[in-house]
């Protein structure tokens, strides 16, 4: 597995993208996405949790997007991972796909005016802009570091994503410092699978034999655990070319 040992260098965070511009009720929406389909990037609903399941290459062009959203406080990030194909060996019956939206708090995004959005994205006549984006590498956090939330309730709001489903869609708002953390684990999680993977250790879906990270928790409770949601990421070898 030659490119799992590839390093994680300012072009493995470039990425093609769309931007698309949608007007609705009055207000001008600019939205990204990535140019090709993602093959190898899904996203599912499992009771109150959440399930990101990603390869290498698709996993570091998700970890990009979430850099971009990082960087872009007046534009959607969406990722249709509604439509990619099942991550074999890990989903099952009960799992509803989903698409992905960062959306930063500086837009006041409502979630009821997300499937509108995307219709007007999907039209025939919608312009689409190509482009290249490109993430500058000290925008990436160390992927080694843990998460440590200030203890200053204001400081902490930074690294807080509100959680909307509408459409079939996880729609996340939130800010640059929330973008970032979350980039950072999908990131770590392209880096660490494919070495361990190759080890013929590797069982996807599998406590202890898989490589994961939590992108994000709402309402950790370790005194109740049937309250706690979580965003888990977790590596699976490439599964569609």
């Amino acid at each position: 597995m030659t490119a799992s040992r590839a390093p994680l260098t300012r072009d493995s965070l470039r990425v093609k993208i769309v931007v698309q511009k949608v007007r609705l009720a009055g207000t001008e929406y600019r939205v990204i996405q990535p140019a090709r389909p993602l093959k190898n990037g899904a996203l599912y609903k499992r009771g109150v949790h959440y399930e990101m399941y990603v390869d290498r290459t698709d996993g570091r062009r998700m970890g990009a997007l979430w850099l971009l959203a990082a960087r872009s406080p007046r534009s959607l990030v969406y990722l249709p991972t509604r439509t990619a194909p099942a991550a074999p060996g890990v989903t099952g019956e009960g799992e509803q796909p989903l698409d992905l939206v960062l959306a930063p708090r500086t837009l006041q995004l409502r979630p009821s005016r997300w499937k509108r959005i995307r219709e007007h994205l999907h039209a025939g006549k919608a312009i689409r802009e190509l482009r290249t984006a490109g993430v500058p590498q000290r925008d990436v956090p160390d992927l080694e570091a843990d998460r440590i939330i200030p203890d200053n309730p204001k400081e902490a709001n930074r690294f807080l994503l509100r959680k909307d489903i509408h459409a079939e869609t996880l729609l996340l708002t939130g800010g640059s410092a929330a973008f970032r953390e979350g980039a950072k684990e999908i990131l770590a999680v392209t880096k660490d699978g494919p070495p361990h993977a190759a080890t013929g250790m590797h069982i996807p879906g599998a406590c202890n034999y898989h490589v994961c990270r939590v992108i994000y928790d709402w309402d950790f409770d370790p005194t109740n655990l049937s309250d706690w949601e979580q965003l888990h990421v977790e590596f699976c070898p490439q599964w569609a070319r």
